[in-house]
């Protein structure tokens, strides 16, 4: 009889999460803050003292989802603020990599966004025109990160990306901070959309 290979990591709060087979009740937003603001978006591979953050991208699209739509409900901003919530467990892959992997990838991804987003209350799948309109929000970010952190010319951004929507309110810099700092950030943030659910 083989040993099953171990599927599960520990995090810093003792919970022990089983990759393949995650669930809710293993899941702390302790242990997504930590490990997101570690995680580096670009593999790592922008400007500034520090890493840009997947925690710090995750409030850059929070607040870009919030702007885009005219009354964005509390649980959908949520869902937006927890959009990469997996890659704490799962890293940071650039779309060329995720298609490299395969279905594999997003299999993992759905079953750990279905786990996190049941242990905060939301429904395991974000409906599709929700969906569509995070995703709005996570390209602008990208494409201001590509233009002010990575390198991208504009019109660079703009063909991968494409262009931001006139009347959003876009930072004028995006600098790095750290990872400590993000953290708080991101845990207060949530703290005020989970209450307000």
């Amino acid at each position: 009889m083989t040993k099953s290979p171990r599927a599960w990591q520990r995090m810093l709060s003792g919970r022990r999460l089983d990759l393949l087979d995650p669930t809710p009740m293993d899941v702390e937003i302790e242990d997504i803050a930590h490990g997101l603001c570690f995680v580096a978006r670009w593999n790592g591979q922008t400007m500034g003292e520090y890493p840009y953050s997947v925690a710090e991208h995750s409030l850059l699209v929070e607040r870009l989802y919030s702007q885009l739509c005219a009354k964005p409900l509390v649980k959908w901003q949520l869902a937006a603020l927890l959009h990469d919530a997996p890659e704490y467990v799962i890293g940071d892959m650039i779309s060329p990599v995720k298609s490299a992997v395969g279905p594999g990838y997003a299999d993992l991804d759905d079953r750990l966004t279905a786990a996190i987003h049941i242990r905060f209350g939301l429904p395991a799948a974000v409906p599709s025109t929700i969906k569509r309109e995070i995703k709005k929000a996570d390209k602008i970010s990208a494409w201001l990160e590509a233009t002010q952190i990575v390198g991208f010319a504009r019109t660079e951004a703009d063909k991968f990306f494409g262009k931001p929507p006139a009347g959003v309110d876009l930072p004028d810099v995006l600098i790095p901070r750290p990872p400590m700092e993000v953290k708080a950030e991101f845990i207060a943030r949530f703290d005020v959309l989970s209450e307000a659910l």
